[in-house]
């Protein structure tokens, strides 16, 4: 505790500057429509989502800036403008699962929006009352890193002093700009992959990513926590994968597919089933070793609600979340109207009242998991499906107990997971957002209420994207949501397990695998079964860019140390590392959304070749490394300097 009470914010609790403006928050209102928007793309088609805290951050502060604001409105307008992020997920995670399910066919009814859009907002307004609740547990958490955090927190603090950090900060985000562009015009392969065949069985390798984003994560995350990740990918491609496909398809692959493509189908179908049960196991056990903290928080909570029905403020502005009584009355309409739902797809009062308990217990689950994910790895890489996915067979294990069958069962299940997520998907963001917050000094209920005015606008519109990808597709051949055009995986994944539990065909003995592998984990004393999981679950190529991410920092502290650096030459190094890392971060983040509405749009994007190679890919991945560990090095300083104010973590 002694850290966090040196801890002192950019803006202190005792100032009173500007910050929930109307200016800030109509920027807010819009960055979270258009963000959302093009991530909803980018999912559907990729089954992945860009975080939108960089690309809010930056565009929010140029607007401000413009009207001469402050950096607390450019936070709080950053808070509104990446919440829409978090709906995109909730919502292509689960919502086209009702249609690949054949609940909702066609999938455009004025009843389907209307059900859609109270799901997505009773989620997201649910996410963010457990925030409220989790906010001191998580962003007060010294070993919890919140590298995106951290990133965003600097480029409105580089905004504001100029100068050298500045110029760092947006010098690399050019340079990861300018990377994912070239990628995009296809100079260089994003990745490649290689088959390793003896005489019977094979193995699959893949590159890491060329992502300066993925990178920049595992600089700021340390060398520790990228290869914890990425030894859940070793587990998941060089163990489970290769050898599930030795003993069911030898060397003769899955009909219609190349050996490279039955090992892909072999992790899709057998090893996630396995990494969702040790991510049920890493949930659990995450949440009990985080038993006191949270008992702690929510104390807290109880207090400060006593206080404020005594007339007494708490202590500081930095402090002040939603009050704890609206807390509990936002959790309790939640619950009213989620049951409404429910009762509304099975037909059934009694498994209506059970999936709503079930809702709201899974909800807390994995909002304090979301959070604690988002503190390692930031929300680019959180979890959000499987643990979705962890929700969904719990809820359709308690539909079949209580004689669910058919569409009905289904469609509960799916209801039960599409509100879990967004709950999670909105926890993650609300929480990197308030930890940023707390590095510049917000306040929290603002940018609560912000968040929650985000997410009313954010559900109400985002039906409309997903209805305009899904025709549009279908009129020029496609088959909308599940076909080739957009495959939208993980609400595939979703349909097909809530239809095979409910049905009687799920292979349940994968879940239970996973969950033993999670117990051995814990056995054998791993820091984080969670995030071992996470890297079996995730594709290969993200957790082995952030691994490379994490040993350019470790070849840095090397350096530090073989060049005994003191105390304030490490700190030099330290943030101008992380500055670059956070400007590599923020540039991939602002041209990938710009490239998503080039495809939105349908505008051509120009290519240098139609087979790119790895090889120059390979002069990309020396180039980063050599950024990063140069321009750091190089900026120690003499011995003799002052320490520069350290980045707060």
């Amino acid at each position: 505790m002694a850290d966090q009470q040196q801890f002192v914010p950019f803006v202190s609790s005792e100032t009173n500057m500007t910050e929930f403006t109307v200016r800030a928050l109509i920027i807010g209102l819009i960055l979270a429509v258009i963000l959302g928007a093009a991530n909803a793309y980018l999912g559907l088609k990729a089954g992945m989502t860009i975080a939108a805290t960089y690309p809010a951050a930056v565009i929010g502060m140029a607007i401000i800036k413009l009207f001469k604001g402050t950096v607390l409105e450019e936070n709080f307008a950053r808070t509104v403008g990446s919440i829409g992020e978090s709906i995109a997920a909730g919502a292509i995670f689960t919502i086209p699962a009702f249609f690949i399910a054949g609940i909702w066919n066609p999938f455009f009814t004025t009843g389907n929006y209307m059900i859609s859009a109270a799901i997505m907002f009773a989620g997201g307004v649910l996410g963010i009352m457990f925030v409220a609740l989790l906010r001191r547990v998580m962003v007060e958490d010294v070993e919890l890193p919140f590298p995106e955090s951290v990133a965003a927190a600097e480029i409105h603090k580089a905004g504001q002093r100029g100068g050298s950090g500045s110029k760092y900060l947006f010098g690399a985000m050019g340079v990861g700009a300018l990377i994912q562009a070239l990628g995009q015009f296809k100079l260089f392969a994003t990745s490649a992959d290689g088959l390793i065949s003896l005489s019977k069985g094979s193995i699959l390798f893949r590159s890491p990513d060329v992502s300066p984003a993925y990178m920049g994560v595992g600089y700021i995350i340390g060398p520790r926590l990228a290869a914890l990740n990425f030894s859940g990918g070793v587990l998941a491609w060089g163990l489970l994968a290769p050898i599930i496909a030795y003993f069911k398809f030898g060397s003769t692959p899955i009909e219609g597919m190349d050996m490279q493509g039955t090992i892909v189908q072999v992790w899709k179908d057998y090893v996630r089933p396995i990494a969702i049960g040790g991510m049920l196991v890493g949930a659990a056990y995450t949440l009990w070793r985080m038993r006191k903290s949270l008992a702690t928080g929510i104390a807290r909570s109880v207090s400060d609600a006593k206080k404020a029905a005594l007339g007494e403020a708490p202590e500081k502005r930095t402090e002040r979340d939603i009050p704890f009584k609206w807390i509990m009355v936002g959790i309790v309409l939640v619950g009213i109207a989620t049951f409404f739902i429910y009762n509304f797809f099975a037909h059934d009062v009694a498994a209506a009242l059970v999936a709503t308990v079930v809702m709201i217990v899974a909800g807390f689950f994995f909002a304090a998991v979301s959070g604690y994910l988002v503190g390692i790895i930031g929300s680019s890489n959180n979890p959000v499906s499987g643990l979705t996915l962890s929700t969904l067979v719990v809820a359709a294990l308690l539909m079949v107990a209580l004689g669910m069958k058919g569409i009905d069962g289904v469609a509960a299940v799916l209801g039960v997971a599409a509100v879990v997520c967004v709950a999670a998907a909105v926890a993650g963001e609300m929480l990197q957002d308030l930890k940023a917050g707390h590095i510049l000094g917000g306040t929290p209920w603002k940018m609560q209420v912000g968040d929650i005015l985000g997410i009313l606008i954010s559900a109400s519109v985002m039906f409309i994207p997903l209805f305009i990808l899904h025709e549009g597709d279908i009129k020029l051949g496609g088959h909308g949501f599940g076909g080739e055009h957009l495959p939208a995986p993980q609400a595939s994944l979703m349909a097909i397990l809530s239809k095979g539990i409910v049905e009687g065909q799920m292979e349940w003995i994968l879940i239970l695998v996973g969950m033993l592998m999670g117990v051995g984990f814990i056995m054998m004393n791993v820091k984080s079964p969670m995030l071992v999981s996470v890297g079996m679950y995730l594709p290969l190529g993200t957790t082995f860019a952030i691994f490379v991410g994490g040993l350019i920092k470790g070849v840095v502290d090397m350096i530090n140390e073989k060049r005994k650096f003191n105390d304030a030459q490490k700190s030099r190094v330290e943030n101008t590392g992380i500055l670059l890392a956070a400007g590599l971060i923020a540039g991939e983040a602002l041209i990938g959304l710009l490239f998503a509405a080039f495809a939105f749009w349908e505008i051509p994007v120009f290519s240098f070749f139609e087979e790119p190679t790895f090889w120059i890919s390979l002069i990309v991945f020396a180039f980063i490394a050599w950024y990063l560990i140069k321009i750091p090095v190089n900026h120690a300083g003499s011995p003799d300097e002052p320490a520069a104010p350290h980045v707060s973590m």
